[in-house]
């Protein structure tokens, strides 16, 4: 790892805020306005998700609910329909989790370091540090993934960032870097090197505004960095999801309140074996030969979509519903997925 000296660090931060302030996103929504309430919303939301998409969902959210009291109070709902599209929902719920923390158990006081501001629902370290530094001003690290790419190639550190306390090694690397005066700038300065100059694959270092304190690239090994072990392979899981029609109407279920779309209304999936093969359809009208596929984190779930005519008994957590009733609903998105298929094989609209 590459130890930088005083005089180099303060040239580092010359350069870099020097090139944000002229040439940064200073433009984004939650950048203009240093509320906390706002940056948290921005922060959950830029989570596995792009800027451009992130956008007008902030504006939307923002309009509805513009106050941290507004979203505690709001109804669950209301939340998830402002959500509908973004995905990994329960990122929604931490955050109406963390409104209702900060309202009724810290009376709408806001923790101000990085540290307390882990207490909220759903904010872990990056999030706590990114809060902390643009809206209290603390001198303390983000550590995300931009940031794991940028340090790693400016300090060629050769610690696996897929290892949890690797995050422990960079932080301590970052934190006499940070610039004590302006740190939250200094910290989306990073997040936009990262998603620029500095992005993973194809990166234009040569025209970095810190390309002279980028040794990886120097050093012509740049794309060797960050170091990251393998993912898992994602979990291959298959379903059947039945469609039984009443009067126009179609049947949802109510998921159970924990594990994947917990609480969410899809059509009944039933998982099948491993080896499962569609000539095993006894019962049912197939509707689509090629799975409808889905990828969480860790599974990738493929359904096919079988119409049956009776249903034995209705369950207490299934209803029949109408388009116009289920288009009020907040659907997660493999649901999306399936409706669409319905309508390109003329069964629902």
């Amino acid at each position: 790892m590459e130890k930088w000296s005083n005089k180099k660090i303060e040239l580092f931060r010359q350069q870099l805020l020097n090139w944000y302030d002229t040439q940064g996103r200073a433009n984004l929504p939650w950048r203009k306005n240093h509320e906390p309430y706002r940056v948290l919303v921005s922060e959950i939301m830029l989570q596995q998700t792009q800027v451009d998409t992130v956008l007008p969902y902030f504006e939307r959210f923002m309009s509805t609910l513009p106050t941290v009291k507004d979203l505690a109070d709001a109804d669950e709902d209301v939340v998830l329909k402002l959500w509908e599209g973004l995905g990994y929902y329960s990122r929604a719920r931490h955050l109406q989790k963390a409104a209702q923390f900060l309202t009724y158990e810290c009376n709408g006081v806001w923790p101000t370091t990085a540290k307390d501001l882990q207490q909220l629902p759903g904010v872990g370290p990056y999030t706590a540090a990114a809060i902390a530094s643009i809206s209290f001003n603390e001198v303390v690290p983000a550590v995300d993934g931009n940031m794991f790419r940028v340090f790693s190639r400016l300090l060629k550190i050769d610690d696996d960032i897929a290892r949890p306390k690797t995050r422990q090694v960079f932080y301590d690397a970052i934190l006499p870097i940070v610039d004590p005066v302006r740190p939250g700038d200094f910290n989306q300065a990073i997040m936009d090197l990262g998603s620029s100059y500095m992005t993973a694959k194809n990166p234009d270092s040569e025209h970095s505004p810190v390309k002279d304190f980028n040794q990886a690239y120097l050093d012509d090994v740049e794309m060797n960095y960050p170091v990251k072990s393998k993912k898992v392979k994602a979990i291959r899981q298959k379903f059947l999801a039945y469609i039984y029609e009443e009067n126009g109407a179609i049947l949802f279920e109510k998921r159970p309140d924990s594990g994947l779309l917990a609480n969410f209304w899809t059509f009944p999936l039933l998982q099948q074996h491993d080896d499962f093969d569609v000539s095993d359809i006894t019962q049912g009208e197939l509707l689509n030969i090629k799975p409808i596929t889905h990828i969480f984190t860790h599974r990738r779930w493929e359904i096919w979509l079988v119409k049956r005519e009776h249903l034995p008994e209705k369950q207490s957590n299934q209803r029949f519903l109408t388009s116009e009733e289920w288009q009020q609903l907040s659907l997660p998105t493999v649901q999306h997925k399936l409706l669409k298929s319905l309508e390109e094989n003329n069964v629902y609209k």
